[in-house]
């Protein structure tokens, strides 16, 4: 049984910030579900000095030592031979995995390999092979000197092949017990309101546990519980569960869902519900975001960026009246817009944004951050009004959220506003 594990990233790209470190997440999420703690990350550069430090350092403190990446035919891929010397294990030639590593070149990129690939097929003596048929790095699993070492590739998709078809299937015996969680996504209430609420549970919640995390314009909560089944961490959590919900109410847009746009659409497939946006200042984010999903066509109708007073009188229909004495960015332009995408597009309901997202205010001295959110239904328009804060970006990610956060209350039969 393993008590502590490590995960040891290898590569300089990593270090200079030319790469995020996704393996690191990839694999702290695996043994995380098999009920395995991560103690240690760490990143070294394709240094062999450094990287036999901190395998030194590393065996002194954990059991289980998980390495991603220098495991490819280059000069600079270090991690085999650093780690066998340090920790005493000679490495064999295999020819059987050079053949998998030629036949996989021929096939992919339809040329012979050279002799460079000699190097990938030498592993630790001993050690558990870890096949890899999405490309040219073997991984594999040995112990020695009092740990047991996982070499895995750098590559993310070789990687979470890896993962999921071999390293969980070796490491699981070794654990007795899992660990399982729920996601609570909160919107419209801060991270510092969310804990002043729950501070009655928070402070005093071990197993299961509950930690909030600040996200962009939202904030996640994580319920986890430790236990020696599935079904059992679930019957810890649910007493938990209920009483977050109960706290946080109508705050609370969803369980283990992504994101509102996600929780929008599963809502709304379920219903066999449409909706269409108008956008102005967020430029499509509103239809971007939606169509990201896989199954958004069920829901999700078309939209116009209406970046133009021009085009939101023309395709839209908003009378140039209220362009005219309202200007772009009101809440009358804002229910015309919204109004005028739901009877173009055939929708049964459709959202509309129009604001000022900076740098500069408007024509009309509107400040930066002024942004009217509108939701069109058959019982009627809704206008939200904001004023928001941060930069150009951030405005119009917060202006998508309240966005689907209009539509989201609106579904769950909540006041809009």
């Amino acid at each position: 049984m393993f008590h502590r594990a490590e995960i040891i990233a290898v590569g300089s790209e990593l270090l200079l910030g030319n790469i995020a470190n996704t393996n690191a997440k990839d694999i702290s999420e695996a043994l995380a579900a098999i009920g395995i703690d991560v103690h240690f990350h760490t990143v070294v550069g394709d240094n062999a000095q450094r990287l036999s430090d901190a395998v030194d350092i590393a065996r002194r403190r954990v059991d289980l030592l998980i390495f991603t990446g220098g495991l490819g035919p280059t000069y600079d891929d270090l991690t085999k031979q650093t780690v066998c010397r340090v920790l005493g294990v000679p490495l064999i030639f295999h020819p059987e995995l050079r053949e998998e590593i030629r036949r996989y070149v021929q096939r992919v990129f339809r040329h012979d390999a050279d002799d460079s690939i000699d190097s990938q097929a030498e592993l630790p003596e001993g050690c558990a092979v870890f096949h890899n048929p999405v490309g040219t790095a073997p991984g594999c699993a040995f112990a020695a000197g009092g740990v047991t070492a996982i070499l895995l590739p750098g590559v993310p998709s070789e990687c979470r092949y890896l993962l999921t078809h071999s390293v969980v299937p070796y490491l699981r015996p070794h654990s007795r017990s899992v660990i399982v969680s729920h996601n609570i996504r909160v919107f419209g209430m801060g991270e510092p309101e969310v804990q002043r609420r729950l501070a009655f549970v928070m402070d005093t919640a071990v197993n299961p546990s509950l930690a909030p995390y600040a996200k962009t314009g939202e904030v996640l909560l994580r319920l986890t519980a430790k236990a020696e089944t599935a079904p059992a961490g679930e019957a810890m959590m649910q007493p938990l569960l209920k009483t977050v919900l109960a706290t946080l109410g109508d705050a609370v847009y969803g369980v283990d869902v992504e994101s509102l746009e996600d929780a929008v659409r599963r809502t709304m497939a379920e219903r066999h519900l449409t909706f269409s946006a108008a956008e102005s200042c967020t430029g499509g984010l509103v239809a971007k975001r939606i169509t990201d999903l896989p199954g958004a066509s069920a829901v999700f109708k078309g939209g116009v960026v209406s970046y133009t007073n021009e085009v939101k009188a023309q395709v839209l229909g908003v009378p140039q009246a209220l362009l005219d004495d309202y200007g772009a960015v009101s809440p009358e332009v804002a229910r015309a817009m919204a109004q005028g995408i739901r009877q173009l597009t055939a929708s049964d309901l459709a959202v509309s944004v129009t604001g000022v997202a900076g740098p500069d205010s408007d024509d009309r001295g509107n400040p930066v951050g002024t942004v009217f959110v509108g939701l069109d239904t058959p019982d009627g328009t809704f206008i939200r009004p904001l004023l928001l804060g941060g930069d150009r970006e951030l405005i119009r990610t917060l202006s998508a959220h309240h966005a689907f956060d209009l539509l989201r209350r609106h579904l769950a039969g909540l006041a809009p506003l």
